[in-house]
């Protein structure tokens, strides 16, 4: 099996279980982001979702990873293990990130429900992520571009789904992501600054 594949409303599914994961997904985040990225532009990485749910809680998690290592200026990092954003306080931290960081580039990351034949991909788009939607909650969308981690099956009883996810499935998503989007962080200011300077 490839390491993804395009679906028609230009999302790529990843497959965190292929050797090359991260790496090709930090290469894609890395051209969806110089597409639309200015060089002084701040970048907000809002990690949604709950840390009392095992499936709701990649977003968290990788919040909390991010805020280990990446350390610059003009990044930040909303909704971690300790202060999470989730569906009560998404719409005001939204609002907060818009007041504090003007025309900042946001990217939403969050867990998802799927087909069982995908959990455990990772899927990346461009354009705003629905959140909640999965679970019938009717949240703003949010973002410039999106990832998501579908870390469980869409069934019936979705809820119940996201309380009995393996936290391994999530933690491995989580730590591709991270490696992406460090891979992503390290080259995008770099890259954008040389094109500047040629133009």
């Amino acid at each position: 099996m490839g390491i993804f594949i395009r679906s028609k409303n230009r999302t790529i599914y990843f497959n965190s279980n292929e050797k090359n994961s991260a790496y090709e997904l930090g290469l894609e985040l890395l051209a969806l982001m110089k597409k639309h990225l200015k060089y002084n532009r701040n970048i907000v990485f809002l990690c949604i979702g709950s840390d009392r749910a095992t499936g709701d809680c990649l977003g968290p998690i990788i919040g909390y990873k991010l805020s280990k290592y990446i350390n610059q200026p003009h990044i930040h990092i909303y909704g971690t293990l300790e202060h999470p954003v989730h569906a009560k306080n998404l719409k005001d931290t939204v609002t907060m990130i818009n007041e504090k960081h003007n025309d900042a580039f946001i990217i939403a990351i969050d867990a998802s429900l799927g087909k069982s034949d995908h959990i455990g991909y990772i899927t990346l788009g461009d354009g705003p992520l629905k959140p909640g939607a999965g679970v019938d909650k009717d949240l703003p969308e949010v973002g410039d571009l999106f990832i998501t981690g579908i870390v469980n099956f869409s069934g019936l009883f979705d809820h119940m789904l996201l309380q009995t996810t393996r936290l391994n499935v999530v933690m491995s998503m989580a730590d591709q992501i991270c490696l992406a989007i460090k891979y992503c962080v390290s080259n995008v200011k770099s890259q954008l600054l040389k094109e500047a300077v040629t133009k």
